[in-house]
């Protein structure tokens, strides 16, 4: 595969070079035009998701064990459409986990390996190969394209995981009394040339949500939800936020939720 990845980022990356040549009425439209050019040549990521399926299915661990009978919530061994109704609760768990919690859960548990060497490097360098996690993350988010978000709210669990998310979004803190709301609860906010959605808005959440995880050009990699939030609390100058903590499932219950109805295109693609 890596052979052919090399090929196919040649090509990527002759289609994505002549960024100054966009003439646009606004950086907003640049950048859209951008995204647009990127993609007629391709999402990288789509090899990123021929890899995960692989490990998906390939056995691993004490147990000698694959993934395939990793239940996301749709039952053992059903990825379709499964990202889209996640963070949810887990009976086996007794609590509620995002999509790289419960990997990690089945890893775990299915395959008998030590949590601490699984999530010892969960996101990758620039332009490194992409981790395990990241790789099996590209696979089941692309199966829930075209699925609308429905997050389930039904367990106590669930609903409280939603009001701590809700709480950990305004919450403000750091050196610069920051919160997530800072950048992403009010209209028209910008950071540099990126337009900054706001979240609280049904169709901006829905926008930016369903479009992520997302392949990074500028960092060759891609960036999954727990690496997403991980970077704005490094930006808040916030503590560093723990990979697949209850703090990060939270959080991402709070987003996934404001994005209800929102169709899934990920695995995206960002400047």
């Amino acid at each position: 595969m890596k052979p052919i990845r090399v090929a196919v980022m040649g090509l990527f990356l002759t289609v994505a070079l002549p960024v100054s040549a966009i003439a646009a009425d606004s950086a907003a439209d640049g950048i859209a035009q951008y995204r647009e050019m990127l993609g007629e040549g391709g999402n990288p990521a789509d090899l990123i998701v021929m890899n995960g399926e692989e490990l998906w299915k390939e056995a691993k661990g004490p147990k000698k064990a694959s993934l395939e009978q990793c239940d996301l919530g749709m039952g053992a061994g059903v990825v379709k459409d499964a990202y889209a109704h996640m963070p949810r609760y887990f009976k086996d768990a007794d609590q509620v986990m995002d999509l790289e919690s419960r990997l990690v859960y089945c890893m775990v548990n299915l395959q008998g390996r030590d949590r601490t060497e699984v999530i010892k490097k969960p996101f990758s360098g620039r332009s490194d190969y992409e981790t395990e996690i990241e790789a099996l993350v590209g696979y089941v988010v692309a199966q829930s394209k075209g699925t609308a978000i429905k997050v389930p709210q039904d367990h106590p669990k669930e609903k409280a995981a939603y009001e701590r998310g809700k709480q950990i979004f305004y919450f403000r803190g750091g050196p610069y009394d920051f919160s997530c709301a800072s950048c992403h609860g009010v209209d028209n906010q910008r950071i540099r040339l990126q337009d900054l959605p706001n979240l609280t808005e049904t169709g901006p959440a829905r926008a930016a949500y369903t479009s992520w995880p997302a392949y990074r050009v500028s960092q060759g990699a891609l960036r999954t939800m727990q690496w997403r939030l991980n970077d704005c609390f490094r930006q808040q100058r916030m503590p560093v936020l723990k990979y697949g903590s209850q703090a990060s499932v939270d959080l991402l219950t709070f987003l996934a939720v404001k994005a209800d109805g929102g169709e899934m295109a990920a695995p995206g693609l960002k400047r």
